[in-house]
């Protein structure tokens, strides 16, 4: 591999390892506006915030210890949501007494906002069953093994805020202020008091955390599979979304037209078989997260995802595969590989802005990605537009050329469109030989 080489790859590694940790920060205290005097006066004993990490929530509290070891704890619970909702909208949050934090076994307070702006905060106990699509009903204290006492619930016009309020008695039994697990979530859809499903983000999906009300520090049981996502994506974009297409355009640009380079072949090789292992290993780290995800799946992903391997494995195959020149259906298979390329090509940037999209809340990585998009549409650009000067230089040159030479019998031969000849007609996605690609044939420079 070239020094160049290395160093763009580097210089991509570089930048998606920067954006995709940059995140990984502790979280800053709250907004203003969620502690806002007419919020806060509604529940004054708040003395703690903290900006929860997704979804944009935000969580205030205060506890104390009764003498009988049970814990009062008053919570103030806001997300910023789009007004622009004419269905109802829910937010939601409770604790969770099991060893983890997570959504079933969650004793969650929620708070409905109607499309008629009537509000309704009641208590739910979120099961096996609420995940895999019953439907949820309020829960009485009883079942919920706890006590939630003045409920209240509002929303601010001006900062779009959703906030509830309530104070929480939970037995020392089952619950440590150290080790809270605390779940929280925002919900589209509601029929009256029975809150629909949320979105399937992985946003919705991460909204759980173990936390110390003593320092407010808390985290995730599964961080790990957080990193993991962040290295999935990495390994997708610099290896499908990347290198991929920066072979394609070595493999077209670099054979005659515009630059002659007789390294083209292992530069287009370089970057076809490095692409395809990045994107290879986090397809398969892609496969071992969607099993590990028990209860939801991205199915059209996972589907996209599955089509680029497979197809992708085929283009590869032509190393070895491919008809040879002088076979009579080599045509054919030139057609059907550079048809298939360009699919791929296309489904691979689809399925890259969809994973990106599964992420939402992660907005740097859909910006650096465009960015790429628009350097590698810039190099085409401009190699295309060189090519085809070029061409057209050189078949103005071989007319006069003619024309100067009256007596020659001969009739001039044409410059060839390098557009037009059959091996250049698309993306390779696998490796060439010179066949592949155009010549200047009788042009100028070569008689």
């Amino acid at each position: 591999m070239s020094s160049s080489t290395r160093q763009v790859i580097s210089s991509f590694c570089f930048l998606f390892l920067s954006i995709a940790f940059a995140h990984i920060q502790p979280p800053p205290p709250c907004s203003d506006d969620f502690l806002d005097p007419t919020k806060t006066s509604r529940n004054s004993s708040i003395t703690k915030c903290k900006k929860l990490r997704t979804l944009g929530a935000e969580f205030g509290w205060s506890y104390n210890n009764y003498s009988n070891g049970d814990i009062h704890i008053s919570i103030l619970f806001g997300v910023r949501v789009d007004d622009f909702y004419s269905n109802a909208i829910w937010i939601a949050w409770g604790v969770n007494p099991e060893n983890r934090p997570k959504m079933v076994g969650t004793k969650a307070i929620i708070g409905i906002k109607q499309s008629n702006n009537s509000m309704l905060v009641n208590n739910y106990n979120i099961t096996r069953d609420t995940k895999l699509g019953c439907r949820l009903r309020p829960s009485p204290d009883s079942d919920l093994g706890l006590q939630v006492k003045n409920k209240k619930m509002s929303y601010d016009n001006g900062s779009s805020f959703l906030t509830i309020y309530a104070d929480v008695i939970l037995p020392s039994s089952h619950y440590d202020v150290n080790k809270l697990n605390h779940v929280w979530q925002v919900g589209y859809d509601a029929a009256n008091d029975e809150p629909l499903i949320h979105p399937a983000h992985l946003q919705n999906v991460d909204s759980t955390e173990m936390i110390d009300l003593n320092s407010g520090n808390g985290h995730s049981g599964g961080r790990h599979q957080r990193y993991l996502r962040t290295v999935h994506g990495i390994l997708n974009i610099l290896g499908w979304g990347t290198l991929l297409p920066l072979g394609v355009i070595v493999a077209r640009y670099m054979r005659v037209y515009p630059v002659k380079s007789d390294l083209w072949f292992c530069l287009h090789l370089t970057f076809q078989i490095s692409g395809y292992i990045l994107g290879t290993a986090g397809w398969g780290l892609g496969l071992w997260l969607g099993h590990a995800s028990k209860y939801y799946g991205f199915y059209i992903h996972r589907i996209f995802a599955i089509f680029i391997f497979t197809f992708t494995t085929i283009q590869m195959l032509a190393l070895r595969l491919r008809p040879k020149k002088t076979d009579d259906y080599r045509k054919y298979w030139n057609m059907y590989h550079h048809l298939l390329g360009y699919a791929l090509l296309t489904v691979i940037i689809i399925n890259i802005f969809k994973g990106i999209n599964i992420m939402k809340g992660v907005p740097n990585w859909k910006w650096a990605y465009i960015a790429i998009l628009i350097f590698l549409s810039a190099v085409t650009l401009c190699f295309e537009i060189f090519t085809w000067t070029k061409f057209l230089l050189q078949k103005a040159s071989a007319q006069i050329t003619a024309q100067q030479s009256p007596k020659d019998p001969q009739k001039p031969m044409d410059v060839k469109d390098p557009q037009q000849s059959e091996p250049n007609m698309g993306p390779s996605i696998s490796g060439n030989d010179p066949a592949h690609y155009p010549t200047m044939q009788n042009s100028p420079s070569q008689r």
